[in-house]
């Protein structure tokens, strides 16, 4: 019977109230009893038509935990252990940062340059900084003739990056390593969603819980994108794109170090707020073009 069935504990709908009581939104609480009680979190429905229903003490134990957390601040995808990305149901904890909405328009951008002519049929690609495998296994399962490679430099994130791949029976080789360190040969697409926020910037405090490597790099937040636009081009096949993830108020000056280091067709892509959030260009020698907008 598809009930919780204990009685003199909290129904759910009184959980969901306490929970809000905390200071937590309504979703979020929903998702979060949804997991206490063992249930997809496409089940809402399902609290609805069972609001009077009373919770187990160990149920309610463990919801009320997860809100207080929640209420602290915490990722709920820490939580629930789970964040769908690009249509993939990826694990998470906090070895890795949370998937962002932000950046599948890497991901929109890296497919829609390995659809172009010119492209051989099973097309090398890179992802540095790789953390969950978010990027790397979108692009994988979409385009599964791939000869894809995901490098991070924290093995902790690599477990759970492999942990995805294997539970999506997709083959990526991963690589322990800071950025080109341990990287060989050469590719058509390198991706990468590096750390860009600066030391400095207040927002930070906001995401204490999220792994501070993944997210800062030095006073500007550009140390780590300087370092793969000066690196790229000796990974790079001949008119092989770079793309790259960067902060709200950072396209102009990511633009700016790509041409300065060579790259033409530097250009930047707007994600769905209609901010620029990732700039790239193609390497093809000395030289380079103008900004110009992708739409």
């Amino acid at each position: 019977m598809d009930r919780v069935l204990v009685l003199n504990g909290l129904t759910c709908g009184q959980a969901l109230a306490t929970a809000q009581g905390l200071g937590l939104e309504r979703l979020d609480a929903q998702l979060l009893l949804l997991h206490a009680l063992g249930k997809p979190d496409t089940d809402r429905a399902w609290l609805l038509a069972h609001d009077t229903d009373s919770l187990a003490a160990a149920t309610w134990q463990h919801f009320h935990a997860l809100s207080q957390r929640r209420a602290s601040g915490e990722p709920l995808a820490y939580l629930t252990e789970g964040k769908e990305f690009f249509g993939l149901p990826l694990h998470v904890d906090a070895r890795v940062l949370v998937p962002r909405p932000d950046t599948e328009t890497l991901v929109e951008w890296a497919l829609d340059r390995l659809a172009r002519s010119g492209m051989p049929p099973a097309p090398q690609v890179l992802d540095l900084g790789t953390g969950s495998g978010a990027i790397a296994l979108a692009l994988k399962k979409t385009a599964p003739g791939l000869d894809m490679t995901a490098v991070d430099a924290s093995e902790q994130a690599l477990a759970v990056a492999r942990s995805n791949a294997a539970r999506h029976g997709l083959a990526v080789s991963f690589i322990e390593g800071s950025w080109f360190d341990k990287v060989g040969g050469h590719f058509h697409l390198i991706v990468s969603n590096p750390p860009y926020v600066a030391q400095a910037d207040p927002h930070l405090a906001a995401l204490r819980h999220e792994p501070l490597q993944a997210l800062s790099a030095g006073p500007d937040g550009l140390d780590d994108i300087r370092q793969i636009i000066t690196q790229s081009p000796s990974h790079l096949h001949p008119q092989g794109w770079l793309l790259l993830e960067h902060g709200y108020d950072q396209a102009a000056e990511v633009c700016n170090l790509l041409r300065q280091h060579g790259f033409t067709e530097v250009q930047s892509r707007a994600d769905l707020a209609g901010v620029l959030r990732c700039s790239g260009g193609c390497w093809q020698g000395l030289g380079g073009a103008g900004i110009k907008t992708a739409g």
